[in-house]
């Protein structure tokens, strides 16, 4: 097999698309060409008739702007992607998006964009494969056993997320990881001289990984570096190679010009003439490689079938082992009720401790479930008992330690959840979700369901002040679409959110909870959490206000009423753990639960903007905040911030007299 044959093509097949579509960045193809080439044709142990093989091997690009040497090598390996499919790029509904888009596009494995979420995903699914690994194989029969490949630029390990993320794993010495560092030195700017002079070699060997150097244009040598990498079982391996951006380009090779902009016909013609492609073709693939597609699909048949008979005796041997596998790459959940069932009336705790209770209760009915804390476990009670810590000499737990990194832990969790056979969860203080955000944003893009811990909820953290206080995040976080966010007024409500979270599986769900103790709600006997909201307490006398909250101020919202009615006002309170579910039921429910003709209001201790939409058509009013908080006993903050039974009920005095 000609491998600079194919490289080449792959150049003319970006350079075509790029210029067809008039957007796109040619330079980071051209420039890779060849090492993607001999990892499609050469080293990967992949199946592109079966891109879910479960013991392949894992790509990810993670300069995904470079997306167009994706596509040409799955398009050439056969996936399913056509040559029609190329000449669509960047263009709306095809299946070759700007960027690498998870579920979009036959054998890309996650969707990466923002530079360094890619590096995160890769160690992920490397400590994915190390679990499997550990659990189910057994001596001679091995069906776990494959690499994960990642390519980043300069730009990827700039990336402070990449830096965390490369830390832990040199940390867990994830030795089937192999991290290819495209060291072009241009950036949009121009040369990375302008902001990066590090030594990444000294990097990286710091952070315990294997660092080879390699020049990226030579195939032989390229090859014969991978084999060494392979090798080292104990670290994970950083290739440095050397490669020139818009490789093959006339005039723009080895510029920043290359990296956003089509080349322009002339260059592309030059390009075309340098490679011996017809210039007069466009998307060209000459007839000798045109079967490749199939030799490449067959190769794949080919090891999956081995993988199969493999699997097969492994099966036989360890029935339990396989039905677990089943169970966990499926999804399939046991009944998971008596978790709604914890906690007794009367309970009096924070939600954190009770989302604890709730966790272990679901860990020990589901063994596939794992995740840890940056740093927090006995803040946020995440930690599973009885359960092992993972680290680099044994696998066999379900807590991990990320360490104080937020952000990487979110790309990790995001990896690991893409990998299959494990649900996730991480857990930090909610006012670090920001930490998080980007990783959050893609894991709700992609449907990934990941559970996020979050908690120390308001201004009642008190003492620590208003930097630990958060008061904007809880809005942030829901207008991310697809994201669930829970805020449980009590023990009972946090159980049942940890359940709908856990049977959620096209998205990804944060639960955000209280430090401080909240009394159990009195519930009436026929209510509904799953529909995300609900009414926690009638009104007695003729219905005057409805008094919406979450979290710890569904409390305050019936101590309120409960000192209004006895002014002879009827007050009705209501729940709405997670207002993307509220928001979502029919409108006939939703007008039952809060009538349009009342007037509404709306109780955050935080920034409470999205709250206007719980009413449509009717009056809504929000009494939130529009400050940051202080420091002092969380109650007293409380009070100071105009958080008391008195000052609600003088907000509702005044809507009542206008609407009158």
């Amino acid at each position: 097999m000609d491998l600079q044959k194919i490289a080449n093509v792959v150049r003319g097949l970006t350079a075509d698309a790029v210029q067809k579509a008039n957007s796109g960045h040619p330079g980071a193809p051209l420039g890779l060409a060849d090492i993607g080439t001999v990892l499609y044709f050469d080293f990967l142990r992949h199946n592109p008739a079966n891109a879910n093989w479960a013991n392949r091997d894992r790509f990810v690009l993670s300069g995904g702007h470079g997306s167009m040497l994706l596509y040409s090598l799955l398009h050439l390996s056969g996936y399913q992607l056509s040559l029609d499919d190329l000449k669509e790029f960047r263009q709306l509904g095809s299946a070759t998006p700007g960027h690498p888009e998870y579920g979009d596009t036959d054998g890309v494995e996650t969707t990466t964009g923002p530079l360094g979420q890619g590096v995160a995903n890769a160690v992920g699914m490397a400590i994915g494969e190390k679990l499997a690994a550990t659990h189910f194989n057994k001596p001679g029969l091995e069906i776990v056993n494959h690499h994960t490949y990642v390519l980043a630029g300069d730009g990827d390990l700039m990336e402070g997320i990449s830096a965390e993320a490369s830390s832990l794993a040199g940390h867990l010495g994830l030795g089937k990881l192999i991290l290819i560092y495209d060291s072009n030195q241009i950036t949009i700017e121009g040369s990375t001289d302008l902001a990066f002079s590090e030594s990444v070699k000294g990097r990286y060997k710091a952070y315990g990984w294997q660092v080879l150097e390699v020049d990226g244009h030579n195939i032989a040598e390229f090859q014969k570096t991978l084999v060494q990498a392979q090798q080292n079982q104990t670290q994970p391996t950083l290739i440095i190679a050397q490669t020139q951006i818009a490789k093959g380009a006339p005039t723009k090779v080895g510029t920043a010009a290359s990296h956003g902009a089509p080349l322009g016909a002339d260059e592309v013609t030059g390009l075309k003439t340098a490679l011996g492609l017809p210039v007069d073709q466009d998307f060209y693939v000459p007839d000798d490689l045109k079967n490749l597609p199939d030799l490449m699909t067959q190769k794949g048949q080919g090891l999956e079938a081995e993988w199969n008979q493999l699997f097969e005796q492994w099966t036989k041997e360890n029935p339990q082992l396989a039905a677990e596998w089943n169970t966990w790459l499926d999804g399939t959940l046991p009944n998971l009720d008596e978790i709604l069932t914890l906690f007794e009336p009367g309970s009096n705790m924070a939600t954190r401790a009770a989302s604890g209770q709730a966790l272990n209760a679901i860990a020990r009915l589901v063994p596939n479930l794992v995740g840890g804390s940056a740093d927090l476990a006995p803040s946020n009670n995440s930690f599973l008992h009885g359960e092992g810590v993972v680290s680099a000499q044994d696998f066999s737990g379900r807590n991990f330690s990320f360490g104080v990194r937020e952000h990487a832990m979110a790309g990790l969790l995001n990896g690991l959840a893409l990998y299959g056979h494990y649900r996730v969860f991480g857990a930090t203080f909610l006012v670090f979700s920001d930490y998080m955000r980007p990783s959050i944003r893609l894991a709700a893009l992609m449907k990934l369901p990941v559970i996020y811990i979050f908690t120390h909820d308001s201004a009642y953290v008190g003492e620590d002040g208003p930097t630990h206080q958060p008061i904007e995040q809880t809005e942030s976080l829901r207008i991310i679409p697809n994201l669930h966010v829970y805020r449980p007024a009590d023990a009972e409500e946090t159980a049942w959110s940890w359940v709908e979270a856990m049977k959620r599986k096209n998205g990804p769900s944060a639960l955000i909870l209280t430090r401080q103790n909240l009394p159990m709600l009195e519930k009436p006997k026929k209510w509904d959490f799953s529909k995300g909201g609900y009414v926690v307490r009638t009104e007695g006398e003729e219905l005057a206000i409805v008094l919406v909250a979450s979290g710890s101020e569904v409390s305050l919202a019936i101590n309120v009423a409960e000192k209004m009615e006895k002014k002879g006002f009827g007050v009705r309170v209501v729940s709405i753990p997670c207002r993307e579910i509220y928001l979502s039921q029919d409108p006939m429910y939703r007008a039952k639960v809060i009538p349009t003709n009342v007037p509404t209001l709306a109780i955050e201790l935080g920034v409470g903007t999205g709250w206007h939409a719980i009413n449509p058509g009717g009056f809504v009013d929000v009494y939130d905040l529009n400050r940051f908080g202080a420091s002092g006993p969380g109650a007293k903050v409380a009070e100071h911030l105009g958080f008391t039974v008195e000052a609600v009920e003088k907000r509702i005095q005044s809507i009542i007299k206008k609407k009158h």
